[in-house]
């Protein structure tokens, strides 16, 4: 007997968008709610899973590669499928919104890669989530422009040949969409719904134009996660009847239990894998977050002060390219989020040379390519990937023999010689504040202090503040790390940023709202898995 016809589901407490039918049509509606009926019961028992996961760190204060895939790993047979033409060669790839602005600029930008994001730098109103989809199609059938109010220059796409390739990024399992329910009143995940419309209206559409749907899958946590995403890959290719394997992911190893987990998550995609990425700050945060109970040893100093060439981050970053050459996936590196001054030209003197720094270690290291958050830095990373790559789309042939990372090498946080200082404390609440301020007004990806901050960075400065205090940190200043300590902080940056922008300006912000928010997850004895589960609830739209 065959399965039931899934019931449609309902768009609730939203306003209606123009061209929203576009988007939501009954025929794409009833793609998402098949994908809901398969795959949200198992999305959930690995949520649940996460959390045994997480107990079982807090218990032991260790993690090991799995002996249960060791087979897996030992096999030296099998490979990712071959890359199709439009991913062979990523060396540099711009990240950012789907707003339509960003959209034109980044396929313009001379990128190879543009990643879409409907994740940590998008906040899901569902504006950003309708809207970005529309700009996306419109791109496609290139009717796409923008004009800029203020300013009032006008963009349009570059020629075809000239526009990067589209990787998307969903958001991740444990985010749900909560202005799509079934019958029963549960939410769609936010996963389903990105990806579903996304995949629904473009795969066809890109397809016959030399490319594919291809996506960044992030905050994989497990091997088993990957499966899941891909037999979502492999139904929603037979329900459009388009071959099997035109689905292209890049997981993002930005969890530590992930970095133990490499080989096993592409094998679970190989026929629809094409690479892993080093997401930075996402895995620091992961790192805080699995071991925020394991005592001095785990304790992160300033976040700025966690470089790449910290010990176990080149542990993470050297395994991640020998993991990916081994198997013939790409590896791409780490986000270049500086942002350049227009006012300051020996501020984006200094920031350049790191820049190029970064990007040349990661070319020197064996990466085929790198993230930046900015069309001014695209020249730079280009310019360090082409010195070693040439004419050559990439350098999978660097099999990096050479690496040998031990499980205990990639947690070995301790062999950091930095400290936490009162600067760092201040940092973690000026960008906590500003960030889910912003967040709030529906803006998920901020310059801050010349940096594009995105959620991972606000995860990241909320976790520290929460480790410090529980670890009974003391600063360089001689000061204990306390919640009263943490409040005084916040209050005078909030007093700061008042004086900073006047009173109208401040009245008509989410400033006590990102204040309130960010103590509550840095301060609070149960520790919430992610900050953007109690901002969503006080996201409005």
């Amino acid at each position: 007997m065959s399965a039931p016809a899934p019931s449609p589901l309902a768009i609730v407490d939203a306003e209606p968008l123009p061209r929203q039918e576009e988007v939501l049509s009954e025929t794409a509606l009833a793609f998402l709610a098949e994908l809901h009926r398969r795959f949200t019961p198992r999305r959930d028992e690995l949520l649940a899973r996460r959390a045994e996961r997480r107990a079982e760190i807090a218990r032991t204060s260790t993690l090991d590669f799995l002996p249960e895939t060791a087979a897996i790993r030992a096999d030296d047979s099998w490979r990712v499928a071959p890359a199709p033409p439009a991913l062979e060669d990523r060396r540099v790839e711009i990240t950012g919104p789907t707003d339509r602005k960003m959209t034109i600029n980044a396929l313009n930008s001379g990128a190879k890669v543009w990643l879409a994001d409907f994740e940590d730098a998008s906040a899901p109103t569902w504006e950003n989530v309708v809207t970005g989809q529309l700009n996306l199609i419109d791109a496609y059938t290139r009717r796409i422009d923008f004009t800029d109010e203020r300013t009032g220059k006008t963009y349009a796409l570059r020629p075809d040949e000239e526009l990067a390739t589209v990787v998307m990024r969903p958001r991740g399992w444990h985010l749900d969409e909560r202005h799509l329910t079934d019958p029963d009143g549960t939410p769609v995940p936010g996963a389903l719904v990105d990806f579903g419309l996304y995949f629904f209206h473009n795969a066809k559409r890109l397809l016959d134009l030399g490319k594919g749907p291809y996506f960044y899958l992030p905050k994989t946590e497990s091997h088993l996660e990957a499966r899941l995403w891909n037999d979502v890959f492999v139904f929603a290719q037979d329900y459009l009847g388009i071959p099997q394997g035109t689905v292209r992911a890049t997981v993002l190893i930005e969890t530590i239990t992930a970095a133990y987990e490499m080989e096993e998550i592409l094998h679970e995609l190989r026929d629809h894998a094409s690479g892993l990425n080093a997401g930075r700050w996402d895995y620091l945060f992961s790192i805080v977050k699995n071991f925020r109970d394991g005592g001095p040893k785990f304790v992160l100093p300033d976040r700025n002060a966690v470089t790449m060439t910290a010990p176990f981050m080149r542990a993470y970053t050297e395994l991640l390219v020998r993991t990916c050459h081994k198997r013939g996936a790409h590896a791409i590196g780490g986000m270049a989020a500086f942002i350049p001054s227009r006012r300051d030209e020996e501020v984006n003197k200094v920031a350049f040379e790191k820049v190029k720094a970064d990007k040349d270690r990661e070319a020197d290291d064996g990466f085929d390519g790198s993230w930046v958050a900015h069309p001014d830095l695209v020249p730079i990373a280009m310019e360090s990937f082409d010195r070693v790559l040439g004419d050559r789309p990439n350098q999978k042939d660097r099999l990096r023999e050479d690496v040998d990372v031990k499980a205990e090498d990639l947690i070995a946080i301790d062999s950091l010689d930095a400290k936490p200082t009162y600067a760092g404390l201040v940092n973690a609440v000026q960008v906590g504040i500003r960030y889910i301020e912003a967040w709030l007004r529906g803006l998920g990806a901020v310059a801050i202090f010349n940096l594009m901050e995105d959620a991972a960075t606000a995860e990241i400065s909320r976790s520290q503040i929460w480790q410090w205090i529980n670890a009974g940190v003391v600063l360089d200043n001689g000061e204990k790390v306390t919640a009263e300590l943490a409040r005084k902080v916040a209050a005078e940056e909030l007093a700061n940023v008042r004086a900073e922008i006047g009173e109208e300006a401040f009245a008509a912000g989410n400033w006590q709202q990102a204040h309130d928010l960010l103590l509550k997850v840095a301060l609070d004895e149960d520790y919430a898995d992610f900050l953007t589960l109690p901002a969503y609830e006080q996201l409005k739209g």
